[in-house]
C-alpha cells in the first residue's frame, strides 16, 4: 500500500501548465432534470451569424471552445420545447458560465407534421472519432464484433484481435466501463450485443492522464442506448440470421426513473452456430505439412445488468451495478494434416486426422458501488469494483495416424486436457476535478489487485481410461497489484492556442508461480516489480474557426493479458499448438498525432508511434518433434508506425449521403532472438471504408457500404493479403416509429477472408481462412413507454483490468 499513499500524496499536489477557456452552459427542463443531447448554437450578436454548434452531455452540460472575442448569444432548439434565446453577453477570453437554462414544453399539439432529424454516421472530434451505428442501416443483424470490422481505422484480424491504427492492445469499453474479457470470451462477449443495442462507438486514440495508461492503441468505448426523463420505458428486439449456419438472439431492456432514484436493467439471451475454415502450408525441417481445419461452435448464452442509483441531492447520486452473465459452447474441430517427407515431395509419407470435441463454460460476474458529486467548480467520483470469471474448458482430442491411400492406421494417440481458469480483481478509485487559475484541474489515485488461478491437467487415453501426464500438467498462479495516480492541467493560452496537459504514474508488483506436479520440472518465481511515468499533452490552435489544428503526445503501457502469461499448450492437433509465455514484458508506446479538421467535417490525421517490447505473436517449429509447429507469444525489440487517415462526409444531393474514411500506414517490426530467429519486416498498408445512405421514399432507406483493406502486416511476421466486404440494406420503420425493421445482407461477395506468408525462425507459412460472413439478417425492436427516460451512465474502477482476463 505504500505505493497507493505515495501516489495519492502526488495526485493531492498541484502542478500546472496552461488551461483551456471556453463558454459553458446547463440546460434543465421544467423538472429540473439534466437534458442530453440538446443541440445549442452560438451566434453572433450583431448579425446572427452561426459561429459554433455544441451537444449537452448526461449533466446537460455544454462547452463553446476556440471561440474568438466578441458580443454573441445562445440559441437552444429542441424538439417539444420553446425556443430558448440567451442574453447578449461579451467573451473575454476567459472562462464564461452562461446562466442556467430551463427549458419549457411546447403545449401547442402539432398535427400533420413530421419532423426528421438524423446524426452524421461519423464525428470527428479533438479526442475521439464517433461511429453512429444508429445512423447506419446495414448495421441490422450485426453484432460488437462486425460492427468494429466497419468502425473508421479499426481492423480485426483474422484471429478477432482489434487494432485501431495500425496498432493493437486496444481496450474495449463498455459505457466507459472496461470490459472483463479478452481473446475468445471478449468475442463470445461482442457477439451478444446486437445492433440495436449500440447506440455509438467511440474510438479514442490519445486518451489523457485520467484514462488508464493500459492499452497501446487507445479506448473503443461501446456505448449502449440511452433515454432522457421522468417515467419509464423499455425497448424489446430480436434478430434471426442465416448464412452456413443460423443466429438468434432477444434482448429486452427496462427503465424507470423518479425525483429520488432510477431503477434500470437490461438481459439478454443469444444463439449462433459459427463456422470457421483455416488452411495452412508449412515448409520447415525439409518437410511440407499441408493442415485443413473446419470448426463448427454452438455458442449460447444470456447476460444480465442491473442497477440503482439514490438521487441524495441535486448534486450527489449513489449507485450500485451488478453484471453476471454465462455462456456455454459446444466446439467441433476437424483438423486433417498431409505430411510429405520433403518440401518437393509428391508422395504422402503419412496422414493425420485430429477429430476434436470440446465444451466449455464461462461465467462472470461483477459488482459496482459508486458516488458521484457534480458541483458548480467541483466534480468527484469515488468506485469500488469487484469482479470474479470462471473458465471451465475440457477437450477431448485423438490423433490418428494413416497410410497414404488412407487405408491403414499406422499409429494413433488420445488425449485429453481440462483447463479450469479462476480469476478475481478488486479495484478502488478516486476522481477529482475542480476549476482552478482559470482553468480545469483534476487528480485521481487507483488500486488494484489481481489473482488469477490456472490449472492445466494433461490426460493419456490408455485401455480406455485417462491417466494423468504429469510432465504437461501443471498450475499457474499470477498475482498482480498496480497503483496509480494522475494530475491534468488544461488552459486556453489565447484566443487561438490552448493546451491540455496530464502526467500519471503507475507502480506494478506482479508475480508468476509455475507449480509442476514433478519437482524436477519446478521453475523459479517470476517477478515484476517497476514504477512507470505516463506524461501527455497536446496542442491546439484555431487559425480561423473552420480551420483547426492539434497535435497531441501520449505514453502508454499494455501488460501482457493474463492467460498470455500462462505456458500451457494449447492443441488443435499433436503437431500444431499454441503457447503462453511466462517471461513476457509489458510494452510501451509513446505516440504523437497531428491533425487538422477542415469546417468542421472533414478530419485529417498524421500519426507516429515507437513501441518498444510490441507484445506479439510469433509462428516457428518445435524443438523435438520436426514435424510439428506452434504460435507463441513474446516480445519484439521495436516497432515503428507511422499513418495518416482522412474523414470525409458528403452530402450528394437531398437523398444521398455518403461517408468515405481512408487510413494509409507503414509498419517496420525488428527483433533478434539470436539462434531462435530474427525478425526483419517493413509493411505498408492501405484501407477504405465507404458508406451511402439513400431516402427511397414512403419511409424506406437503402444503404450500401463496404470495406477495402490492401495488404500488411499482422503481429510480428505475418504478411497478410488484400481482403474486401460489400453490404446492402434496406430499412423502414412503423406504428408512429416505434417499431424499426431492418433487412441485410453481410459480405455479399464473400471476400472478408484472409490470407497470407509467415517466415520466421525454419518455419514458412503459406495460410488462408474465412468464416460465415455472408448472411442474411432481419432484425426488429420495438420501443415503448415514454421515450424520454434516462438512465445514468458511469465508468467503474474495474475497468482497467477486465480487459485481459484471457486470451
Amino acid at each position: 500500500m505504500k505505493h497507493l499513499y505515495t501516489l495519492v500524496a502526488i495526485a493531492l499536489t498541484t502542478n500546472f501548465c496552461f488551461a483551456q477557456s471556453k463558454i459553458s452552459g446547463t440546460i434543465l427542463d421544467e423538472k429540473s432534470l439534466p437534458m442530453e443531447f440538446v443541440p445549442v448554437i452560438l451566434k453572433m450578436s450583431k448579425d446572427s451569424t452561426l459561429v459554433k454548434g455544441a451537444i449537452t452531455n448526461e449533466q446537460g452540460k455544454f462547452d463553446f471552445e476556440n471561440v474568438a472575442l466578441g458580443s454573441y448569444f445562445a440559441e437552444v432548439s429542441y424538439l417539444g420545447y420553446n425556443t430558448y434565446y440567451s442574453p447578449i453577453f461579451e467573451y473575454d477570453g476567459k472562462i464564461t458560465n452562461l446562466a442556467q437554462i430551463n427549458m419549457t414544453e411546447n403545449t401547442k399539439v402539432m398535427d400533420e407534421v413530421v419532423v426528421t432529424a438524423t446524426r452524421a454516421i461519423i464525428e470527428v472530434k479533438a479526442d475521439r472519432t464517433i461511429f453512429n451505428v444508429q445512423g447506419t442501416i446495414n448495421s441490422a443483424g450485426q453484432n460488437g464484433i462486425n460492427l468494429l470490422r466497419k468502425a473508421p481505422g479499426v481492423v480485426v484480424d483474422n484471429n478477432n484481435n482489434i487494432n485501431v491504427l495500425g496498432r493493437s492492445g486496444v481496450l474495449v469499453y463498455v459505457d466507459g466501463k472496461r470490459l472483463p474479457l479478452t481473446g475468445e470470451d471478449l468475442t463470445n462477449y461482442l457477439q451478444s450485443l446486437t445492433a440495436e443495442q449500440i447506440d455509438r462507438i467511440d474510438i479514442i486514440t490519445s486518451p489523457g492522464a485520467k484514462y488508464e495508461a493500459q492499452g497501446n492503441a487507445g479506448i473503443i468505448d461501446i456505448r449502449l442506448k440511452k433515454d432522457q426523463n421522468l417515467g419509464t420505458n423499455g425497448t424489446i428486439s430480436t434478430n434471426i440470421g442465416h448464412g452456413r449456419y443460423g443466429s438468434a438472439n432477444a434482448n429486452l431492456s427496462l427503465n424507470h426513473r423518479n425525483k429520488m432514484m432510477n431503477i434500470f436493467g437490461n438481459t439478454g439471451g443469444y444463439w449462433a452456430d459459427n463456422w470457421n475454415r483455416m488452411i495452412f502450408t508449412n515448409y520447415q525441417n525439409q518437410l511440407r505439412l499441408e493442415e485443413t481445419n473446419i470448426f463448427v461452435n454452438n455458442n449460447n448464452g444470456q447476460n444480465a445488468r442491473f442497477g440503482i442509483d439514490f438521487f441524495l441531492t441535486k448534486k450527489s447520486t449513489i449507485g450500485f451495478l451488478v453484471n453476471v452473465g454465462k455462456n456455454y459452447n459446444d466446439l467441433e474441430s476437424d483438423t486433417k494434416m498431409l505430411i510429405y517427407p520433403s518440401d518437393t515431395s509428391t508422395r504422402i509419407d503419412s496422414i493425420l486426422l485430429s477429430p476434436n470435441t470440446g465444451t466449455g463454460k464461462r461465467t462472470q460476474s461483477t459488482a459496482n458501488l459508486n458516488y458521484a458529486y457534480t458541483g458548480t467548480k467541483n466534480k468527484v467520483s469515488i468506485d469500488i469494483d469487484y469482479g470474479k470469471y470462471d473458465n471451465f474448458s475440457d477437450n477431448f482430442q485423438p490423433n490418428y495416424y494413416y497410410n497414404e491411400d488412407h487405408t491403414t492406421l499406422k499409429s494413433q494417440r488420445i488425449n485429453t486436457y481440462s483447463t479450469p481458469v479462476i480469476i478475481g480483481i478488486g479495484t478502488a478509485k478516486i476522481d477529482w476535478e475542480t476549476n482552478l487559475f482559470g482553468g480545469s484541474f483534476g487528480a485521481g489515485a487507483k488500486y488494484s489487485d489481481v489473482r488469477t488461478d490456472n490449472t492445466f491437467l494433461f490426460f493419456d487415453v490408455i485401455n480406455n481410461s485417462n491417466v494423468r501426464n504429469d510432465q504437461r500438467s501443471n498450475e499457474f498462479f499470477y498475482t498482480e497489484k498496480v497503483s496509480a495516480g494522475y494530475l491534468s492541467y488544461n488552459r486556453k493560452i489565447n484566443e487561438k492556442w490552448s493546451l491540455v496537459s496530464g502526467l500519471r504514474a503507475e507502480q506494478t508488483d506482479a508475480q508468476g508461480d509455475l507449480n509442476a506436479f514433478i519437482p524436477s520440472l519446478e521453475a523459479p518465481p517470476v517477478i515484476f516489480d517497476y514504477l512507470s511515468w505516463f506524461p501527455s499533452g497536446g496542442l491546439t490552435y484555431s487559425y480561423k474557426p473552420e480551420h483547426q489544428f492539434s497535435l497531441n503526445y501520449t505514453s502508454r503501457i499494455n501488460r501482457p493479458d493474463y492467460n498470455v502469461l500462462n505456458p500451457f499448450r494449447e492443441q488443435l492437433s499433436e503437431l500444431s499448438y499454441s503457447k503462453g509465455n511466462e517471461n513476457l514484458r509489458p510494452e510501451i508506446v509513446k505516440n504523437v498525432e497531428l491533425g487538422y479538421t477542415l469546417n468542421y467535417m472533414y478530419a485529417f490525421k498524421l500519426g507516429y508511434s515507437r513501441t518498444d517490447d510490441q507484445i506479439t505473436r510469433l509462428i516457428g517449429p518445435d524443438e523435438k518433434d520436426p514435424r510439428a509447429g506452434f504460435i507463441s507469444w513474446d516480445n519484439l525489440a521495436t516497432q515503428d508506425l507511422y499513418v495518416a487517415s482522412a474523414s470525409l462526409p458528403f452530402n450528394i444531393n437531398k437523398w444521398w449521403e455518403m461517408y468515405v474514411n481512408a487510413t494509409v500506414s507503414y509498419t517496420n517490426n525488428q527483433a533478434d532472438y539470436g539462434t531462435d530467429g530474427k525478425v526483419d519486416v517493413q509493411a505498408g498498408n492501405y484501407s477504405v471504408f465507404q458508406q451511402s445512405t439513400f431516402s427511397l421514399g414512403k419511409g424506406f432507406k437503402g444503404e450500401i457500404s463496404g470495406w477495402y483493406s490492401g495488404p500488411g502486416v499482422w503481429g510480428g511476421v505475418f504478411i497478410y493479403e488484400p481482403q474486401y466486404s460489400l453490404d446492402l440494406g434496406l430499412q423502414r420503420k412503423f406504428l408512429k416509429e416505434k417499431l424499426n425493421a431492418r433487412l441485410s445482407v453481410q459480405d455479399v461477395t464473400f471476400q472478408s477472408g484472409w490470407s497470407g506468408e509467415s517466415n520466421f525462425n525454419g518455419l514458412r507459412g503459406v495460410g488462408r481462412g474465412n468464416w460465415d460472413s455472408r448472411r442474411a439478417n432481419l432484425s426488429l425492436s420495438y420501443s415503448f413507454g415514454n421515450d424520454k427516460v434516462k438512465s445514468r451512465n458511469r465508468k467503474t474502477g474495474i475497468e482497467s483490468e477486465d480487459k485481459r482476463v484471457s486470451k
